[in-house]
């Protein structure tokens, strides 16, 4: 009986509902270790995690039995939770709407893992806006601009 094979490396990205700053130093590697529970629970395999305070990249190795649009409904609908549960924020924390998934070969691992772990020097050089918008023309994603994330320059 023949077998299941895959190799599914997908970064995702997503940002924080109205763009508030809101991913907090003080809880941000806790929120990460919720985030790759997740992600492990889903039979999946968290490869790097970064989340600023406005938005979050997660790379992971998808499990064929994920799909990505239950593994991000699973960590945004859990790590907001998380957030409002322990009273992390001022405001009630959630992500917005949609995301960014972009598919990578086993070759580009080391790379985006890279990119990842140093977001905060990536970011005083480049907008989020621009990187997501970056990622769009580079994977040759047709968008609308009015279905883009919230901007707030």
């Amino acid at each position: 009986m023949a077998n299941t094979y895959t190799q599914l490396y997908i970064q995702f990205v997503f940002a924080v509902k109205g763009r508030k700053c809101l991913v907090n130093e003080k809880f941000r590697e806790e929120l990460e270790k919720v985030m790759c529970g997740i992600v492990n629970n889903q039979n999946s395999k968290p490869l790097a995690i970064y989340a600023n305070p406005d938005h979050t990249h997660l790379f992971v190795g998808l499990h064929p039995t994920s799909s990505p649009s239950k593994l991000m409904e699973q960590v945004k609908s859990i790590s907001s939770k998380w957030i409002n549960d322990n009273k992390l924020t001022f405001d009630k924390f959630s992500w917005q709407d949609g995301y960014g998934a972009f598919s990578y070969s086993k070759s580009h691992i080391d790379r985006v893992v890279k990119y990842i772990k140093k977001q905060p020097e990536h970011h005083k050089k480049q907008t989020f806006k621009d990187e997501y918008l970056d990622f769009l023309n580079k994977f040759e994603v047709e968008y609308d601009p009015k279905y883009l994330f919230e901007w707030y320059e």
